[in-house]
């Protein structure tokens, strides 16, 4: 399993957010670059970006950011917020992400999605099912819909995506524990190849995402509070 520290950029900082609420971010850092290193030096592979402003602003926006993270540490990184155009995109693997999340895009406008998986292949474009109460939300959670999350995947999955965040997102940043029966469920209805995201708390929520067959776990605050840390992730690799 992919184990997949994340970074969320708002205002440049590093910070976390309760539940997608941006009125209660934390700033754990002040320079994303210096947290891409730690995770680095500490054997993670991979890293997960969050483009705040982005998702606010529903166009990339920090994209030099992206770029810097890149050129500085040898992480395969994704990102996600604020991908709503051909120009997000293109912009997004130009300045060096090996992956793309794209959530609202994927409601909004199933057309063009399906193009982009089709044109830079199932491979780069993840699909981002955010969902609360298991219906899907959009523009950085800030919209709710009334998509099933289960049906959502499954038509994209029979449609050729092939990878898929799912976020629970009344367990985002609660430290928590991850929905478990939700990816239990997503895992035997679809053929998605499935990366958990929300909740993760402990070493051992991380264990048994793996037992599931989860593809990928994505951890933040749980990482940034301490309740796991990096040479036990490490060790998971």
């Amino acid at each position: 399993m992919r184990i997949i520290p994340t970074i969320d950029i708002l205002d440049g900082k590093c910070v976390r957010l309760t539940k997608g609420d941006y009125s209660t971010q934390i700033i754990y850092n002040e320079n994303p670059l210096e947290v891409a290193k730690m995770f680095e030096d500490a054997g993670m592979k991979y890293l997960h970006v969050v483009d705040l402003d982005g998702a606010k602003a529903k166009r990339m926006v920090n994209y030099r950011t992206l770029e810097k993270l890149v050129s500085n540490t040898n992480l395969n990184i994704d990102i996600g917020g604020g991908i709503k155009s051909e120009e997000d995109v293109k912009i997004a693997f130009e300045w060096g992400a090996k992956q793309i999340t794209v959530g609202s895009i994927a409601v909004q406008n199933p057309v063009l999605m399906l193009e982009w998986i089709k044109k830079y292949g199932a491979d780069k474009i993840i699909l981002g099912a955010d969902c609360k109460e298991r219906k899907i939300a959009t523009h950085g959670w800030q919209e709710n819909s009334n998509i099933d999350v289960i049906s959502f995947i499954q038509d994209y999955a029979r449609n050729g995506a092939k990878y898929s965040i799912v976020t629970d997102i009344d367990k985002d940043g609660m430290l928590s524990g991850p929905s478990f029966n939700l990816y239990k469920e997503i895992l035997s209805k679809t053929t998605i190849t499935l990366i958990a995201s929300g909740g993760i708390t402990t070493i051992e929520d991380v264990k048994q995402l793996k037992e599931m067959r989860c593809e990928g776990a994505i951890i933040g605050k749980a990482i940034y509070e301490g309740t796991v840390n990096l040479k036990e992730l490490s060790a998971l690799c």
